[in-house]
């Protein structure tokens, strides 16, 4: 998948959940959404993109992609 797609559907879900007051909330709910919602290959390239130095997610959103990693 394109990798400028993906950082937007992750981008998208992080603007969803930056309205939630609780930061650790919103990182969990992001990771949580990606984990049940992506098929593994799309959560293997976004990993590989953190991993790799990418800088275009948002914060919490890279936080929470850094989380799904583990």
């Amino acid at each position: 998948m394109d990798k400028s797609n993906l950082i937007k559907m992750a981008n998208d879900i992080g603007s969803f959940f930056k309205s939630e007051p609780d930061r650790t909330l919103a990182i969990a709910g992001i990771e949580q959404h990606i984990r049940n919602f992506w098929e593994p290959r799309m959560r293997k390239e976004i990993v590989e993109y953190i991993e790799k130095g990418g800088t275009d997610l948002m914060d919490i959103v890279a936080e929470a992609v850094k989380k799904l990693a583990k």
